[in-house]
C-alpha cells in the first residue's frame, strides 16, 4: 500500500516548481500525492520568506495540522523552503511537531532523510549544494503534463539588495548546465507542455560556460511543439545586449517583461543597494520598445522604504506613468531578519498606506486601460484548464492576462483565437472564433 503525501506551497513560482520536483522524487520511495490533508501520512510545507510574517504563517499552518490529527496518528511533518533555511534551529526548538527540515538546496536528500528517520531525533539539512541537487534531479523526470510548465535554470543571488533574504536562503548564484536544461525542456514538451517559463532568482544572470539566457531561449525556440517562452524574475543590471536582441526576431518569446525596478528614486535605489539607476532602467525600456514596440513591462515596487521622502515617492509615481507598467506588484516595506535593512527606521504606517494606495491606483489604472484597449480585438490565448463550474475555459494572453471564454476540455493545451468582448482590471472575457491550433505570430 502506497503512502500519501500532502504538499502545501507558499510563495513564488520557483517554490511551485520545487514542490512538483519534490513530489517527483518522493514517488521513488512509494509516495502518492493527496489533496486531502487529513489523509496524509506525510505533510510537507514548502515555505517562502519574501512576504511579511512568513515564519508565523508556518506556525499557524502547523497548528492547523495538529488540530486535524489530534485524534489520529501523527503524520511525518516536513518543512522545506526559504523559511526552513533561514530559521531551521529556531523552528525545531519552537515547534516540536516538526520532524524534518530541509533547505532549498537539499531536496535531493529528502528520500534518504525520510527513510532514515526514526522519530527519536529531529533532522535538519540546510547545506548549500545546488550542483549535487540538480545533478540528482536531472536523473528523475519532471512529470508535469500541463500546458504551461516551470523550468528552473538558475538559483541564488549575488546582488545582496539590503531588503532581501534570498542570498541567505538560496545561496550564491548558480546556473544549471545548459544541456541539462534543454533536456528537461524537451521532456516537458513530450508530456504536452506548450509554454515554458524559465525561472531564477536572477534568471537573466544565467551564465554557464559562456552560455547565457539568450542562448537557452534560442535553443528552446527550435523545439517544434513549444509555442511560448517566458522568463522571470529579472534584474535590470543583467538585461544584456544579447538578451535584448532576442526580442527582435524571436517568434516564441512572449512580449511581457517582468523587470523589477523597486523605486523611481536613485537615492532609494542606492539605499537598497540595487546596483542600477533610473537612467539605466529607462535606457533598457527604450531599447526594447524600439526593437519590438509590442513589448510591455511589469514590475515590483517596495513602497515607503526607510529614507523615502515625498519627493522620492513622487519620482516612483512619475516612473509608473512614463513606463505604463501593465501588471505589477507593490508592497509596503517590511524588514526581513538577517538583512541590512532589518534595523532601519520604518516610515509611519499611515504615510506608508497612503503612498501604497496612490501607487496601486496608478498601476491599476494602467491595467484597466490596457485591458480595455483589447476589447473587440482578436488575440491569441493559450488555454490552461477548465473553470470550477467546468462550463468555461481559463487561458492567458501573450501578456499573461487571464482570459475566460466558453469552451470544453478538448480546448486545453491549444492556442485559440479569442475575440475579447469585455474586460475588468484583472481579466479578459471573450468568444472563440477559431477552434484550430494557431501558432504565435
Amino acid at each position: 500500500m502506497s503512502k500519501r503525501i500532502f504538499i502545501k506551497t507558499f510563495g513564488c513560482q520557483m517554490n511551485e516548481y520545487d514542490s512538483k520536483r519534490i513530489y517527483d522524487v518522493v514517488k521513488e520511495i512509494g509516495f502518492e500525492k493527496t489533496d486531502k490533508c487529513q489523509d496524509a501520512d506525510c505533510y510537507l510545507l514548502n515555505t517562502c520568506h519574501i512576504r511579511d510574517k512568513a515564519s508565523e504563517k508556518v506556525y499557524h499552518e502547523i497548528g492547523r495540522v495538529k488540530k486535524i490529527f489530534r485524534l489520529k496518528k501523527k503524520p511525518l511533518v516536513i518543512v522545506v523552503g526559504c523559511v526552513a533555511q533561514a530559521e531551521n534551529k529556531e523552528m525545531l526548538k519552537r515547534e516540536p511537531y516538526i520532524d524534518l527540515i530541509l533547505g532549498p538546496q537539499a531536496y535531493h536528500k529528502i528520500n534518504d532523510t525520510i527513510l532514515n528517520f526514526t522519530g527519536k531525533e529531529k533532522v535538519e539539512e540546510t547545506e548549500f549544494d545546488a550542483v549535487t541537487k540538480f545533478e540528482y534531479l536531472s536523473r528523475i523526470k519532471n512529470k508535469v503534463g500541463k500546458a504551461t510548465s516551470f523550468l528552473t535554470i538558475q538559483e541564488g543571488c549575488d546582488k545582496f539588495c539590503h531588503f532581501c533574504v534570498v542570498p541567505y536562503t538560496r545561496g550564491p548564484e548558480y546556473s544549471r548546465p545548459f544541456d541539462q536544461i534543454i533536456t528537461e525542456a524537451k521532456n516537458l514538451v513530450d508530456q504536452g507542455s506548450k509554454e515554458i517559463i524559465l525561472l531564477g532568482q536572477n534568471v537573466n544572470a544565467y551564465n554557464y560556460k559562456n552560455q547565457r539566457l539568450s542562448n537557452i531561449i534560442n535553443e528552446i525556440e527550435k523545439i517544434k511543439d513549444i509555442e511560448r517562452i517566458r522568463f522571470t524574475t529579472s534584474h535590470p543590471k543583467d538585461m544584456t545586449d544579447d538578451l535584448i536582441e532576442v526580442y527582435k526576431d524571436s517568434k516564441k518569446l512572449m512580449p511581457l517583461i517582468h523587470l523589477p525596478v523597486q523605486s523611481g528614486s536613485d537615492k532609494i535605489l542606492n539605499l537598497m543597494n540595487r546596483k542600477h539607476t533610473i537612467e539605466d532602467y529607462l535606457k533598457t525600456f527604450e531599447r526594447l520598445k524600439k526593437i519590438n514596440p509590442l513589448v510591455e513591462f511589469s514590475s515590483d515596487f517596495i513602497i515607503a522604504y526607510p529614507g523615502e521622502e515625498e519627493k522620492d515617492f513622487i519620482k516612483t509615481l512619475n516612473l509608473i506613468k512614463e513606463v505604463r507598467f501593465i501588471n505589477s506588484y507593490s508592497f509596503i516595506f517590511s524588514p526581513r531578519p538577517g538583512t541590512v535593512a532589518e534595523s532601519l527606521k520604518t516610515i509611519d504606517k499611515k504615510i506608508s498606506l497612503k503612498r501604497l494606495e496612490k501607487v496601486q491606483e496608478t498601476l491599476f489604472k494602467n491595467q484597466i486601460e490596457k485591458n480595455k484597449s483589447l476589447e473587440n480585438k482578436i488575440i491569441n490565448v493559450l488555454t490552461e484548464n477548465l473553470t470550477e463550474d467546468r462550463t468555461k475555459v481559463f487561458g492567458r494572453s501573450e501578456y499573461m492576462t487571464p482570459v475566460i471564454f466558453k469552451g470544453s476540455k478538448k480546448d486545453i493545451g491549444k492556442i485559440l483565437k479569442i475575440k475579447i468582448n469585455k474586460s475588468n482590471r484583472n481579466t479578459l472575457f471573450g468568444t472563440v472564433i477559431d477552434n484550430l491550433d494557431q501558432k504565435v505570430a
